[in-house]
């Protein structure tokens, strides 16, 4: 079965593997298959049919495929071995046979499925260069207008598709207007209920705050210094562990710049957010004590099984290394991933007379059941 159309189809998917990338194979194989549905829905068949595409021609061809047995039950899907040998010699029970079969006013039927069938190819083949390109994204930066912002979803033109940026993934203190040109960070691409890809997005990551540091610092970026972690309060406060193998290099000068202008841009794109950057260091007490900046650290008791230190600060300094609602405390907690214990130098010399007091009372005990006795 071949006609214009069909030599036109040819010529049509080959434009169409140039120009977008989409295999001719698999284009024909896609068309092969809609083509065997269509057959079925359109001549109410219940046999076992299989439809070919020339590669070259575009000549189609239809065939009723049967399976070869002793004694037939189905002739739609089944063919005696003696009926089978009159076609081929060689027929044995089990194989198929194929034969060949003209069905009336196919070509038109052809030509409907080949357009919807490329339509939707077409559809699917861009859907799937533009996850894949995002996909690539994940974990970088990219530039949207706020196409939608009704005080909970904020909706972003990415350009090719839309950014969705969830209340979570907000920071709270920024207001969002349409037409607003914004910065977030690819937090996950996934394919939507009818396969468009959806980018999920963030202002409020830690990790946005992660990737503005690569942006501005060039000896992170080169990996002349690397980011250990990061702790967030979105909008209000963010800590990040820096550390240089290179003795020359001092981590935190060099993010905060010279009169503070690279953390300055920073701070800037992030709306005022405050950020202490921190000296990490392999001795989790010396790391803990950088982490409660600004608050002033006396000493730290570690114990390294439970991650869990104890930290003494002056009196004065107590409020400062806890915070305000905790979020010093809480942040350098996150930072350095250990359990943080603050108390001041007043609460701790309590303390520890408490124990020595109830040491004395347990010692008077046991002195007193000795008498006893």
């Amino acid at each position: 079965m071949k006609s214009i159309e069909t030599k036109e189809l040819i010529t049509a998917i080959e434009e169409l593997e140039k120009e977008r990338g989409i295999s001719k194979e698999y284009l024909l194989e896609s068309l092969e298959t809609a083509l065997v549905t269509a057959y079925k829905r359109n001549f109410d068949s219940a046999e076992n049919v299989k439809v070919t595409m020339d590669a070259e021609t575009g000549d189609i061809k239809v065939y009723s495929v049967k399976e070869i047995v002793e004694e037939v039950e189905n002739d739609m899907l089944q063919i005696s071995l003696e009926d089978a040998k009159k076609e081929n010699k060689k027929a044995k029970v089990g194989e198929t046979i194929e034969f060949e079969i003209i069905p009336r006013d196919f070509g038109r039927i052809a030509a409907q499925t080949a357009k919807q069938v490329i339509v939707q190819k077409i559809r699917e083949a861009e859907r799937n260069m533009v996850f894949t390109e995002y996909n690539d994204r994940k974990g970088e930066i990219v530039s949207g207008i706020v196409q939608k912002a009704d005080g909970k979803t904020v909706v972003l033109d990415l350009g090719k598709l839309e950014g969705i940026m969830l209340v979570k993934d907000q920071i709270p203190t920024e207001n969002y207007k349409v037409n607003d040109k914004v910065r977030a960070y690819v937090v996950s691409v996934e394919k939507g209920i009818k396969g468009a890809p959806q980018v999920l997005v963030s202002r409020s990551h830690p990790d946005f705050v992660r990737k503005l540091f690569e942006f501005e610092i060039p000896e992170i970026y080169e990996g002349l210094i690397e980011i250990k972690s990061v702790a967030r309060d979105a909008g209000s406060r963010s800590k990040v562990a820096v550390y240089s193998t290179n003795e020359n290099i001092d981590p935190v000068g060099s993010c905060v710049g010279q009169k503070g202008i690279r953390i300055q841009n920073i701070i800037n794109e992030l709306k005022g957010e405050k950020i202490d950057v921190i000296e990490w260091n392999e001795d989790p007490a010396i790391f803990i004590s950088a982490a409660l900046l600004p608050a002033q650290v006396m000493a730290v008791d570690i114990k390294e099984e439970e991650k869990f230190a104890q930290v003494i600060v002056p009196d004065d300094q107590l409020s400062l290394a806890i915070g305000k609602a905790g979020q010093n405390a809480r942040l350098a907690a996150r930072l350095t991933n250990w359990k943080i214990d603050i108390k001041s130098e007043s609460q701790f010399r309590e303390l520890l007379e408490k124990q020595e007091d109830d040491e004395t009372e347990k010692v008077d005990d046991e002195d007193e059941e000795t008498v006893e006795s």
